[in-house]
């Protein structure tokens, strides 16, 4: 799923159709660790992937991720203590231009492999967190400007 509004940069929504994403209205906070939209209804969701902008915007996030000083724990934007849970749009997130317009791309696309590897590994496993072993693909996406 999408959030209704976010800007579709070179994506048609017959792309979007065609990848089994559906818009969604914005994701305005969490209810029982599930991601509540603005109509009120909770999203069951096994991946979340945090596009930040110009300010990452983390004071709603509520996991042991930061570390002591504030920092985000992760590696490439993939947070290993939380599965499912990835940030693309840091700074340095890979490369310099990671916090840039022409950078994410490719930090996105290194997202999407993982959340791939590891819908891989629940296809073969039945015992990974918060990822059935039939999951298709969709999810939502949810920015910060």
């Amino acid at each position: 799923m999408i959030a209704r509004g976010t800007p579709l940069i070179r994506v048609k929504p017959k792309d979007l159709d065609a990848a089994a994403i559906q818009r969604v209205p914005r994701v305005v906070g969490v209810r029982n660790g599930q991601p509540l939209l603005e109509d009120g209804r909770a999203l069951d969701v096994a991946n979340v992937i945090w596009c930040s902008g110009f300010r990452p915007g983390f004071d709603w996030i509520d996991l042991p991720v930061f570390s002591e000083d504030g920092e985000l724990l992760h590696h490439g934007g993939i947070v290993e203590s939380q599965p499912g849970l990835y940030f693309v749009g840091l700074n340095f997130l890979y490369a310099m231009s990671s916090s840039m317009i022409h950078g994410v791309g490719r930090d996105a696309a290194r997202i999407v492999k993982a959340i791939e590897a590891r819908l891989s590994l629940a296809a073969s496993r039945s015992d990974v967190p918060g990822v059935a072993p039939t999951s298709g693909r969709g999810g939502v996406e949810q920015g910060t400007a």
